[in-house]
């Protein structure tokens, strides 16, 4: 039997082990709206797809993004998210400007990354204009 699950929508999973604090940081910080919740997740709607934010006792965050955003405009959602109480994470040699964006030498695509209260690495990436 062939799959089709290209054609189907899929379900992203971001862990966290104090369920109660990364809901209050997507929820209230980040803004996203909830679409219901289960004795092991809280559901989010990101544009069609779904979101769940997953109790996983004793979860350790890797060091890799983990969950993105393409944004319009990325130093006003960079400046609305500071306004919130979010840093956004600076890294050592890789040339990122006053606000934490790395420009992608060969698309210029504009990308920043932060973390949610357990660690994860999140991101926001603008696309080349023009």
């Amino acid at each position: 039997m062939e799959t089709a699950l290209g054609t189907m929508p899929p379900v992203c999973f971001v862990l966290a082990a104090d369920l109660a604090a990364a809901r209050r940081f997507y929820t209230d910080t980040l803004g996203l709206a909830e679409a219901g919740e289960d004795p092991f997740a809280v559901r989010y709607d990101l544009a069609g797809t779904m979101l769940r934010l997953t109790k996983v006792e004793g979860h350790t965050p890797n060091p890799h993004t983990v969950l993105g955003w393409q944004v319009e405009d990325i130093e006003a959602v960079i400046d609305a998210l500071v306004a919130k109480g979010v840093t956004f994470a600076v890294y050592d040699g890789f040339g990122q400007d006053e606000l934490g964006i790395w420009t992608h030498p060969a698309s210029g695509a504009k990308i920043a990354w932060f973390h949610d209260p357990e660690g994860n690495n999140l991101s926001l990436t603008q696309a080349p204009r023009g």
